[in-house]
């Protein structure tokens, strides 16, 4: 049986929802053999593995525990699902006190008990906050630490091709950018639809401004629809595209959909958010996108609304104020 790496991968929120779909999918994916689940929830953590025991995958040396030093202990791949998950009527923004000190005793976790870490990926919301949480206590550079906002990109591509009834394949290069929330930038700039630039459609007959409007807020509502249909949030999704992130970053087929990463280039300064990005095994790369003069207002209000987080992080005391960042983090 060929896995991509031998490192070890822990999981962190392994009994819930995304967490378990993400265990069996590195297993599905042969990432690597050595997986460990961790969550504090011992029961619920029992029957994820024994479940998982039960696939009979091949050279699969799975490992669990409700101890968080056992867990990160030699982990050179982290992802992390461990935070509360939204529920009917909250936005992401909701979860914002609880889940911003999660990520502190997460970020900390990681500093003390896998320093040498290669990559983490944060997939709890809000995303982008608890993902700067992370890494500003982590202490890791910035290319070692994504979130997970590619789920809003790929919602895109499927809103269109059901527009359309074409392929998702046929759609490419869909995009948002910035915050993975209610204020994220739709763009249409950067996308074609069986060839055509979704632009040069976009006001015809072929799709309506109205209708454009609509697949928009189709996709801003994404998860609010699978709550609506579901009774609970996505895990599905998550699950299968933070794992696609992990294997990129073990040196597996390079991860191109947009992802939060860490920006403090140009006007963008001193967050996490959506940009170009791709992941490999040298990290995320990473550069603010360039779209229309409407995109980029667009992109500088979810920053804006970014920036309104991160502040009320730093007043709640979560997090130190922006100058003193690189006391906690040498390398931002």
């Amino acid at each position: 049986m060929e896995f991509i790496t031998e490192e070890k991968l822990t999981i962190v929120g392994a009994a819930g929802m995304i967490g378990s779909n993400m265990a069996q999918t590195a297993a599905m994916m042969h990432l690597t053999p050595n997986i460990c689940l961790y969550d504090p929830y011992a029961p619920g953590l029992e029957g994820v593995a024994e479940e998982l025991l039960h696939c009979g995958f091949e050279g699969l040396n799975l490992t669990f525990t409700s101890d968080i030093k056992e867990a990160l202990s030699g982990a050179k791949y982290v992802v992390s699902s461990g935070g509360a998950a939204r529920k009917a009527g909250m936005t992401r923004e909701d979860l914002l006190k609880g889940n911003a000190q999660i990520a502190e005793e997460f970020g900390k976790n990681v500093r003390n008990y896998c320093p040498d870490v290669k990559h983490v990926v944060v997939v709890f919301n809000p995303a982008d906050i608890t993902g700067l949480i992370t890494l500003i206590y982590s202490g890791l550079k910035p290319s070692q630490v994504s979130t997970l906002a590619a789920l809003d990109s790929t919602r895109l591509r499927s809103e269109l091709a059901k527009y359309f009834k074409n392929s998702p394949d046929k759609v490419v290069n869909a995009r948002t950018y910035g915050g993975h929330g209610e204020q994220m930038a739709v763009y249409a700039s950067t996308v074609t639809v069986d060839g055509t630039p979704l632009v040069k459609l976009i006001g015809t007959p072929k799709l309506p401004m109205e209708d454009w409007l609509e697949i928009q807020q189709r996709v801003i509502q994404g998860g609010k629809h699978i709550i609506d249909l579901r009774g609970r949030s996505s895990f599905q999704s998550p699950a299968y595209i933070s794992i696609e992130m992990i294997a990129a970053a073990m040196g597996g087929k390079p991860f191109t959909w947009p992802v939060g990463t860490y920006i403090n280039e140009g006007h963008f300064r001193h967050i996490m958010m959506a940009a170009e990005t791709t992941i490999t095994a040298d990290g995320v790369t990473a550069k603010v996108p360039q779209g229309t003069p409407e995109e980029d207002k667009l992109l500088e209000k979810s920053y804006e609304h970014l920036c309104k987080l991160r502040d009320e992080v730093i007043e709640m005391g979560v997090l130190p104020p922006i100058a003193d960042w690189h006391k906690l983090n040498p390398n931002l």
